[in-house]
């Protein structure tokens, strides 16, 4: 499998290519980690490859928050500037600066 460096980092604003969600990540994988079931469950035309990064995202919509977890190949900067408001944002992070979230100095233990 080819092997690679993430693209995106912790802390970085993201948003999807094709589904209207955007978020922060809270943590990468580097290759697919999830069960296969969830990755079946994705249509085969649309569905990523396993030998790449998923992201890990507080994500929101213009109805909800939710987790995701997203491949490297359908994702992108977000440099809109506006912060995300999923509510467990400031359980990680601290304040958004440049389209990237601190890490809050409680999590590095």
């Amino acid at each position: 499998m080819l092997r690679r460096d993430a693209r995106y980092k912790i802390g970085q604003v993201v948003k999807h290519k094709i589904h209207p969600f955007r978020g922060v990540i809270f943590d990468v994988d580097p290759e697919f980690a999830n069960t296969e079931e969830w990755w079946l469950s994705i249509p085969e035309e649309v569905r990523p490859r396993k030998d790449q990064p998923f992201y890990h995202l507080f994500a929101e919509n213009e109805t909800s928050y939710y987790i995701a977890y997203v491949s490297e190949q359908n994702l992108l900067p977000d440099f809109s500037g506006e912060p995300v408001e999923h509510p467990e944002v400031f359980d990680y992070f601290e304040e958004l600066e440049d389209g990237q979230y601190r890490i809050s100095t409680e999590q590095c233990h």
